[in-house]
């Protein structure tokens, strides 16, 4: 029998909606037998998630998205197996964390300028982690009807060229592949077929990104759709990456998106947990 795996998710301690515990808990009633928590620019849930996974049975991979700007836009690479304690790591974790609570309060006064008030005291009561995201402005905004939903608050306020738009100023793709290196982990570009790119301009990013010792492209992710998968898993046979498979689960109230509820990967692909290993301890290693 094939092994569950969803290695791309997310909770409280970044923009998700579940404890890290109730993540773990779902994960597992929704037949996951391996789950990576990968919450953006945090590893503050990693500890809670270890040990509800030990207790469940489960096989819990510490992660982290990273948030990157290339090509004058915002990508987001994923860290499996990292360790949380590596200080290179958290350094890098900090300045990203820093630089997000700049952007959340100049979302708000832009917001504000543009006649929507509170948005920015709104967006930091609902983010329970160290993380206030555009996700907690976007459940703010549709609450107060200013949307239908929290996809039509990102369409109308929050993309370029909208009132609440900030741009990012990320770490570099190099540090980004480094900070995950020097924490042990494997590297891997999340949700590819997700960003505004021509072909040519995703080819130069995995270039580069292999260029760096990048090891993994998300081939399957929940915002794919089953061309995307067949399209990124070429993509990864092309520059010799492994194929990574993940949900990119942030919540209940997303329906469209859950844990566990991946398509396989395309044949021919050579899976990022091929060469893993697991211990009693219920966690996965890479032999990396």
């Amino acid at each position: 029998m094939n092994t569950h795996y969803d290695l791309h998710s997310h909770s409280l301690a970044s923009d998700g909606t579940l404890s890290p515990e109730a993540l773990v808990t779902r994960a597992a009633a929704a037949g996951v037998e391996v789950l990576a928590l990968t919450d953006h620019d945090d590893t503050g849930g990693i500890a809670e998630a270890q040990g509800a996974a030990s207790a469940i049975g489960i096989v819990l991979v510490p992660g982290v998205e990273l948030s990157v700007t290339w090509g004058r836009q915002t990508v987001h690479i994923v860290g499996l197996h990292i360790d949380p304690a590596s200080s290179v790591l958290q350094q890098g974790l900090a300045r990203l964390r820093e630089f997000r609570n700049w952007r959340a309060e100049e979302m708000g006064r832009r917001l504000a300028r543009s006649g929507i008030e509170g948005a920015y005291a709104a967006a930091s009561e609902k983010a329970r982690g160290r993380i206030i995201s555009r996700t907690h402005f976007a459940h703010f905004l549709a609450e107060q009807g200013y949307a239908a939903s929290v996809r039509d608050v990102f369409k109308h306020f929050l993309k370029p060229k909208k009132p609440g738009f900030v741009p990012g100023e990320w770490a570099t793709l190099e540090e980004a592949v480094g900070w995950i290196h020097a924490a042990g982990g494997q590297a891997v570009v999340a949700h590819p077929a997700r960003y505004n790119m021509t072909a040519s301009k995703r080819r130069k990013l995995l270039a580069e990104f292999v260029e760096l010792g990048g090891e993994g492209l998300e081939v399957v992710s929940g915002s794919h759709s089953r061309g995307d998968n067949f399209g990124m898993a070429q993509l990864a046979r092309m520059f010799g990456l492994k194929a990574s498979a993940g949900s990119d689960f942030h919540g209940p109230e997303n329906p469209w998106v859950e844990l566990g509820r991946l398509d396989p990967l395309p044949e021919g692909c050579d899976p990022i947990w091929s060469n893993w290993s697991f211990s009693s301890g219920c966690d996965a290693r890479a032999a990396v």
